[in-house]
């Protein structure tokens, strides 16, 4: 395992002197994501949540249906990740969430990622295996990974998918939609806009705004089912493929985490065909997790990059590659904003 001491300097040893801790680090590195992964599927920071007091190993290795022994290793790995607390009282270890924990690791609170942590554990760490091929072949492993092409989700899986979107801009979603002042546009069109969840972050920023999700008929009705009820009265639907049937009529087109899925090709395709649908004055906003323009960052990106050629045909790109595509297809005036959380804002304009 990494260091045991701290060293007191490493300046003017040599590579093969010096001890290398932050390659160490980076080895380890999944036994932190699977540390997380597992002490969420068993529930660990739900039992603590609900029991509103500290609790020994004992009392939760029983409420999990897990072994002592093991649930002692992994609860002192939690609290090596400040993800637990402990106490001691009677000469006994309680432990309980920290704040973090208890917001975001939890099932039930309204900023949980525990479906995005469940997507990640059984669906992008199982093709995460394949990145050496990935790599080689310069395509995605998908299919290798699950006996199916991502294209033909079946439907246990797109709720998954869709429950790790609603995860995702539930806690980033304000941010992009107020990137730009987008109150001028009172017709919005979110194109591949799945569970809903960003649509509801529109309709929250701008009241006097409307909200048509354009997807695929399957996303559309498990949407419905299971995410956009009768209460979100200035959010409809619209079923279709949005590289082949008509768009809606609106004044701004929203593409969120859509573009990095696929080749220049289609991208410039599909802005096109939003182009000539686009009100004059109207507009295009992208959402993506951007680039630096040396390539230089942020690591986070430039994972999800790797992340895009395992799973997809796409990649993350730059705030001029994206501008760049946008100006391919006759947007023009475009502006981005970086909003300090996972994802950006690009906005392209059509000329009145």
């Amino acid at each position: 395992m990494a260091e045991r001491q701290e060293m007191t300097s490493t300046e003017g040893t040599s590579a093969t002197d010096a001890y290398p801790r932050k390659i160490l680090q980076y080895m380890e590195g999944f036994l932190v994501s699977k540390t997380v992964f597992t002490s969420c599927e068993l529930g660990v920071f739900d039992v603590l949540l609900a029991a509103e007091c500290p609790l020994s190993a004992e009392e939760i290795s029983q409420a999990v249906g897990a072994s002592l022994d093991g649930t002692e290793r992994l609860l002192a790995a939690c609290t090596g990740l400040q993800l637990l607390n402990t106490h001691q009282e009677h000469g006994r270890v309680l432990y309980s969430n920290t704040d973090e924990a208890s917001v975001y690791l939890t099932r039930s609170g309204p900023l949980s990622l525990f479906q995005s942590i469940q997507y990640s554990s059984r669906t992008i760490y199982f093709c995460w295996h394949y990145l050496t091929d990935a790599v080689r072949e310069g395509r995605n492993q998908y299919e290798k990974a699950f006996g199916v092409s991502s294209k033909d989700l079946c439907d246990e899986e797109m709720v998954k998918f869709m429950q790790l979107m609603n995860s995702i801009w539930n806690i980033c979603g304000k941010d992009v939609v107020t990137a730009f002042d987008l109150s001028p546009f009172k017709l919005i069109c979110d194109l591949g806009g799945c569970s809903g969840a960003l649509a509801k972050q529109c309709t929250s920023a701008y009241p006097e705004c409307t909200v048509t999700i354009f997807d695929l008929p399957k996303v559309v009705r498990m949407s419905r089912e299971h995410f956009v009820g009768e209460a979100d009265l200035r959010i409809s639907f619209h079923q279709g493929d949005f590289f082949k049937d008509p768009l809606p009529e609106a004044d701004l087109y929203i593409l969120a985490r859509i573009l990095h899925d696929w080749t220049d090709e289609r991208c410039i395709g599909l802005l096109r065909r939003i182009y000539e649908a686009c009100k004059p004055g109207g507009g295009v906003l992208l959402v993506e997790a951007l680039l630096h323009e040396d390539g230089s960052g942020p690591l986070t990106v430039q994972l999800y990059s790797l992340n895009m050629l395992v799973q997809t045909e796409g990649r993350e790109r730059t705030a001029a590659q994206y501008a760049a595509l946008l100006a391919a297809a006759g947007f023009a005036n475009t502006q981005h904003r970086l909003t300090g959380k996972i994802y950006d804002a690009v906005l392209g304009l059509k000329e009145t």
